[in-house]
């Protein structure tokens, strides 16, 4: 797996996100306040109040700059708890309407986030959920490439081969499968840059969650961090082991969102 970086890097001024490339994270959550203080504690983020059109949102920042966001879920909403990738789109009215025609289902918008862009919430159709973001000022994750920021997102579905098709279809990707007897995994490209990957897990999938997007975020030491989520309230859902991407560790915070802590190989 080779991860594209965003486009903003360590420093500089942050360019627009080709579309279909994965360029924000969003969590809606119960309660705020207490998922604000685990990732902060975690990554060392700040907050600072996003579009009110949202409801009670917030845009985690770090050094200064915004690398996701956190919801509020109403009371009666009984959702599972996960971190959603929103892909980027020059047109999210026309790319929410290309999902539906291959197949998927689009629950929220498309709608505007004031200034900040627009919007629509979709699932493919095996069911897992994936954001549309057209910028406007708000042109995504601004800061990559350091601890705290997502690094990769993975999508844990049945079998690579149908899904697949159906992200090409909307978003234009370029498929390269790993030819393996015993591991069913495509990475999504844009431009020959990979972006996402898919990874077919048939009865392996939790079934407490089905088909679902994974973001992996970048820490210096991944058995610290674990050691970290567990003194902050969070799970550890498998603890930290070398790979192909780095060190790689599956955690869920209090809330029971899942996120991996990857430690990139030095």
């Amino acid at each position: 797996m080779t991860e594209a970086r965003g486009p903003a890097g360590r420093a500089g001024d942050h360019a627009r996100y080709a579309p279909g490339t994965p360029c924000w994270v969003s969590l809606m959550v119960h309660g705020m306040a207490a998922t604000q203080e685990f990732y902060g504690a975690l990554f060392g983020w700040e907050f600072r109040p996003g579009p009110g059109q949202l409801g009670p949102y917030v845009r985690a920042l770090l050094d200064g700059r915004e690398v996701a966001g956190i919801g509020q879920l109403p009371p009666d909403r009984h959702l599972p708890i996960a971190w959603t990738p929103y892909l980027a789109s020059d047109d999210a009215g026309r790319t929410a309407e290309t999902a539906r025609l291959c197949g998927g289902t689009i629950g929220v918008g498309p709608l505007d986030a004031g200034e900040a862009g627009r919007l629509a919430i979709g699932s493919d159709p095996s069911g897992a959920v994936f954001g549309i973001w057209q910028a406007a000022a708000h042109l995504g994750t601004a800061l990559s490439g350091v601890p705290g920021t997502p690094a990769w997102n993975e999508l844990l579905t049945y079998e690579s081969a149908t899904v697949a098709k159906f992200y090409e279809s909307v978003f234009g990707y370029e498929e390269e499968p790993v030819v393996s007897a015993d591991f069913d995994y495509v990475t999504l490209s844009i431009r020959g840059r990979a972006v996402a990957g898919i990874q077919g897990m048939g009865h392996a999938l939790p079934r407490d969650r089905g088909p679902h997007w994974l973001t992996y975020f970048e820490v210096a030491d991944a058995d610290e961090a674990v050691q970290h989520v567990a003194e902050l309230g969070g799970h550890v859902l498998r603890a930290a082991e070398d790979g192909e991407r780095g060190r790689v560790a599956t955690v869920t915070d209090p809330e029971g969102a899942r996120f991996c802590l990857l430690q990139r190989p030095r």
